[in-house]
């Protein structure tokens, strides 16, 4: 079993050995945990083409020691021509192709503000300097990890005649294997561009302008004054005060809300012992009250029908925690929201702190890859309704719902803990068992590599069922059966579809312990 790793100059986590090297890498040039991300997410881009891109979201959660946390929402809109009409036709936005391409590619923005925001802490490095791992990965070819060739196959009919997608992730029209080389020149090339004439070219340069053109071209309603328009934003995280820590995590658009609340009720159940059946039942059960709420609140930033913030109180978690029952089962389903993502932390040897998530939404987003740029495109934006009386109802310049949500929990004793996961519907409860084992006593490690469940669905699975790894007692799966959840045991010890996750951790003596998923092709490096 895996073990924590230690440091104390700096340490990184990412569910891929390459991105945790680069932002390694930069620590150990000395730069700071913000540059230390950029160069990991410009990496992943890269390495881990089918979980995020460049032509994808991001947000990030920013500690510097003795300061308020910082949240950047790196959240494209829609773009002006998405509205009803644009899909006339269609009972609901196609899943893929340029149709589902709808939504500006914000998180290339979001470096930018991060650096920005952060350019006070140090003398800063230069983009060159942040962006060369990722240029020289693309150039020179990387190696298709098990993921990537088992999702490229798994998708395959529905990705293959995509525009842009055979050329660049297939092999004379079959999935590559793992092991195979895959280089991404074009990639390699705007990479270099944004390296040497700076990230704004993305919206504002020669690169908005040639992939505007490809958008149109393909039949996109994106266009290049959507790309001109963009700014990342600094915002105000949310909150919610546990007896022994703050947690925060991301606003709306993002489900940061039902993180925070999950953990805010558990914490009202009273519940003292991690792995038996009111630590699994509790969190649960909780994960339902806290969804049957970010359904009904998560949307735009200026759609939110109530105040987020307000719902995260004392009273309002005791009054959810109260309606649960400590022997049954809510009856379920609710709807399920799919998604791949990717989820890094650093901490630097200052304790300032990253928690930072990038996103296409489903494997490989919208499954375009514009032909003069290479950069692939989400598909964030088929979260969005074509049925006008939904909350997430589709109109243009508006936010699309998201599954991102970053977390950071700031102890009262001094320790600092970044964490996150990938996997769509997933990411807050795993977060949720990450954070309740460690608190409850486990050790960092153990608590990412511990059996892992899942209620409702992701990685396009249509169950609804609460899933749990093989690894999980037989008697504790029966007494969970018995209270009334319907229950599909994985073959797998240790499966994808509990998501990617990682946690790093500042104890107050400057001590940095990282743990890494062993469900991922990742790592912990430290300096």
């Amino acid at each position: 079993m895996l073990k924590s790793t230690h440091a104390t100059g700096g340490l990184f986590v990412a569910p891929h050995h390459l991105a945790a090297q680069a932002g390694r890498d930069v620590l150990k040039a000395g730069g700071n945990a913000v540059e230390a991300m950029v160069a990991a997410a410009a990496t992943i881009a890269v390495v881990y083409p089918h979980m995020n891109a460049i032509g994808g979201d991001g947000f990030w959660l920013i500690h510097e020691p003795g300061k308020q946390p910082l949240a950047i929402d790196a959240c494209g809109s829609s773009a002006a021509l998405a509205d009803r009409d644009f899909y006339a036709g269609h009972t609901q936005i196609p899943s893929r192709g340029p149709l589902a391409a709808l939504t500006v590619a914000g998180t290339v923005g979001g470096w930018a503000e991060a650096l920005t925001q952060t350019a006070h802490w140090q003398p800063t490095l230069a983009l060159p300097d942040l962006l060369s791992d990722a240029i020289s990965h693309a150039r020179r070819g990387i190696v298709v990890s098990r993921s990537q060739a088992q999702l490229t196959q798994g998708k395959l009919a529905e990705l293959k005649d995509v525009p842009g997608f055979a050329d660049v992730y297939l092999n004379n029209g079959q999935a590559p294997k793992e092991g195979d080389l895959l280089r991404q020149p074009a990639l390699a090339e705007t990479l270099q561009r944004l390296a040497d004439t700076g990230l704004d070219d993305f919206y504002r340069g020669e690169l908005a302008t040639r992939m505007a053109a490809d958008l149109e071209r393909l039949g996109s309603p994106l266009r290049l004054a959507d790309l001109q328009s963009y700014r990342a934003r600094a915002v105000e995280p949310l909150s919610v005060r546990l007896h022994d820590a703050t947690l925060y995590n991301m606003p709306p658009p993002t489900q940061g809300l039902a993180s925070l609340l999950i953990l805010g009720i558990f914490e009202k159940l009273g519940i003292e012992q991690a792995e038996g059946f009111a630590h699994v039942h509790g969190l649960v059960e909780a994960t339902k009250q806290a969804f049957l709420i970010r359904d009904r609140v998560v949307t735009d930033p200026g759609r939110v029908p109530e105040d987020p913030q307000g719902l995260l109180t004392e009273a309002n978690l005791q009054r959810l925690a109260a309606a649960i029952d400590p022997q049954r089962a809510l009856p379920w389903p609710q709807p399920a929201a799919p998604g791949d993502t990717i989820w890094m932390g650093c901490i630097d040897g200052e304790g300032r702190a990253v928690s930072f998530i990038q996103s296409v939404y489903w494997e490989f987003g919208s499954g375009v890859v514009l032909p003069s740029t290479g950069v692939a495109w989400q598909n964030r934006g088929i979260s969005f309704s074509l049925d006008p009386s939904a909350l997430q109802t589709l109109e243009p310049g508006r936010k699309p719902f998201h599954t991102l949500n970053p977390a950071l929990a700031l102890f009262d004793d001094g320790r600092t803990l970044s964490y996150g996961t990938m996997g769509g519907e997933g990411q807050p409860q795993t977060q949720a068992a990450i954070l309740s084992r460690y608190r409850l006593g486990s050790d960092l490690q153990a608590a990412v590599s511990a059996p892992r469940w899942l209620l409702g669905r992701t990685w396009g699975d249509i169950s609804t069922t609460l899933k749990l790894e093989s690894r999980f007692p037989a008697e504790l799966v029966e007494r969970l059966r018995q209270a009334g959840h319907v229950i599909d045991v994985l073959d797998e010890a240790f499966s994808d579809t509990m998501g990617h996750a990682g946690a790093l951790l500042r104890h107050p003596n400057g001590v940095l312990e990282g743990a890494a998923d062993p469900r991922s092709d990742g790592s912990v490096c430290g300096l």
